[in-house]
Formats: structure tokens, C-alpha cells, sequence
């Protein structure tokens, strides 16, 4: 699990809580967690978060290899080579 998984993670788990404290504590308590929730949810840093997760994820998901010019055959075409397979030789 990456770091931002597992702080995404955290803050999942605090949200929860959050909630069924809040629920017991009345709903004044409730209303005061939920604004704080709110803000750290909608804060810069927190979308920074999430986004650069969400790319990591992306990139790791991406099944199309990443290709590099291995020779050029003519002046229009040049033969292209999955970069892992150029790491092997």
C-alpha cells in the first residue's frame, strides 16, 4: 500500500468516526465535526493528495507500454520499442 493509500485510508477511517461520535454527542457535536471534516476533505493539500494518487493508480493500471525509437528505417519511419524490453538487452 502506497503512502497516499493509506493516508487516504486514514482519513476514511476518521470520517467514520467522526460520524458515529458525532451521532452520540448530539447534533451540535455532529455539526462541528462535519465542518471540520468538510475542510480538511476540500482543503488544497487534501485534493493535492488525492489527485496524486489517483495518477499513480492511473499509471499503474496503463497496459499500453511506453514505446522509444529503436532505428529510424527511413526519413518517415522509425522502428519503436517497449522500454522494458530495451532495459533486458
Amino acid at each position: 500500500m502506497h503512502r497516499e493509500e493509506a493516508g487516504m485510508m486514514r482519513l476514511l477511517i476518521g470520517i467514520a468516526a467522526g460520524y458515529v461520535l458525532g451521532t452520540r454527542a448530539g447534533r451540535a457535536r455532529y455539526e462541528q465535526i462535519s465542518k471540520a471534516t468538510k475542510a480538511v476533505a476540500t482543503s488544497p493539500a487534501t485534493k493535492k493528495a488525492l489527485q496524486m494518487s489517483r495518477q499513480r493508480l492511473s499509471d499503474s493500471l496503463n497496459t499500453r507500454p511506453k514505446l522509444e525509437p529503436m532505428r529510424p528505417i527511413d526519413e518517415d519511419t522509425t522502428i519503436m520499442v517497449p522500454q522494458d524490453q530495451l532495459k533486458k538487452k
